[in-house]
């Protein structure tokens, strides 16, 4: 059962909103290879705004996730595509409805 999560907002800089997507979309085969994430999203809310939802049986799980693939690949990109830093929030999940 997930129980903990995070929830990750990026701002595209002006100009690379399509290479942003593009990397997010990308990530989906380093997500299906991580075991403890069984829950991954990426998400788009507006034309610049973008956003990574995942979840986690346990703290393990988030701080591998944290430390894993996606994390990497994100951060040494971020000064070519991100207007600021990712906001990295902790989440406590209440409830879930998942397949399976």
């Amino acid at each position: 059962m997930v129980k903990l999560a995070l929830y990750v907002r990026l701002e595209a800089k002006p100009g690379k909103e399509t290479t942003l997507k593009a990397f997010l979309e990308s990530a989906l085969p380093l997500a299906q290879g991580e075991v403890l994430t069984p829950v991954w999203f990426a998400l788009q809310f507006g034309p610049s705004t973008f956003g990574i939802f995942d979840a986690f049986a346990d703290e393990a799980g988030r701080q591998a996730h944290l430390g894993g693939a996606i994390a990497a690949a994100l951060m040494s990109k971020a000064d070519e595509l991100l207007a600021a830093p990712p906001t990295i929030e902790n989440v406590d999940l209440l409830a879930t409805k998942l397949p399976g």
